[in-house]
């Protein structure tokens, strides 16, 4: 971890547009759950769906790809990240750097938001705003080193990204069970059933699969993303 890079990153990353971006989803996830608690629709049920669908659906995946890809993507494409790269600091210390960046941006803008959602609909009922927020943390944990490894193998990262959290996730293993089981959405699912007593709350990949799988891609996406960076010259960004 490198104060430098962080801040740096932490700068660029809330620059005007980035902001914008990072505050209008978990807003219209804070407006939908005062719009249930207020129409007196904010049961389990209901509040289960939304932090699913668009939660964990939408909010988080999203926000992921825009942290996990923003933190060095552009960097990457500009010829900045060579600059970094010049100076006496290890390669993996900026790729972590930058990973934890991006987690502390979604923790910030995806699972605090979604507690604070839970909180509105059902209080501390069933233990669902705490499910969904170590659900969240631990899916956008993955997610971000997910992203960050596809930014670093490609300048095609967000569309990528886009592919696999709406296509993949959102369609794919929706529908096709096999698929289920590779797909971060589901796994924090499980994790948030592991935590809630709410029955609305199904788990369709089990959590001695869930887990395991969340520490592998995790530890793998930064790992790739650090030893990614060794192989990129500083002579260009070929």
């Amino acid at each position: 971890m490198n104060p430098v890079i962080a801040s740096i990153t932490f700068r660029a990353m809330l620059s005007k547009r980035r902001i914008l971006l990072l505050f209008l989803l978990p807003a219209l996830l804070l407006m939908l759950s005062i719009g249930l608690r207020a129409s007196g629709h904010a049961d389990l049920d209901n509040a289960t769906m939304l932090l699913t669908q668009f939660g964990l659906g939408a909010l988080l995946p999203l926000l992921a790809l825009l942290a996990g890809t923003g933190v060095i993507g552009p960097e990457i494409d500009d010829g900045q990240i060579m600059y970094i790269m010049t100076k006496p600091i290890a390669r993996p210390v900026i790729s972590t750097t930058k990973y934890v960046v991006s987690v502390v941006l979604v923790v910030a803008f995806g699972v605090v938001p979604m507690f604070v959602a839970g909180v509105i609909m059902t209080g501390m009922t069933a233990g669902l705003a705490t499910g969904f927020a170590l659900g969240a943390l631990v899916a956008g944990v993955a997610y971000c080193a997910l992203f960050l490894a596809i930014a670093v193998l490609s300048r095609f990262a967000v569309t990528i990204g886009l592919i696999y959290a709406l296509v993949w996730e959102n369609l794919i293993a929706r529908y096709a069970p096999g698929a289920k089981t590779l797909s971060i959405r589901q796994w924090g699912i499980s994790v948030a059933d592991m935590v809630t007593n709410a029955t609305a709350v199904k788990a369709d990949v089990a959590s001695s699969t869930a887990v395991p799988l969340l520490i592998v891609v995790t530890v793998a996406g930064v790992a790739y993303a650090g030893w990614k960076l060794r192989t990129l010259s500083v002579t260009g960004t070929d």
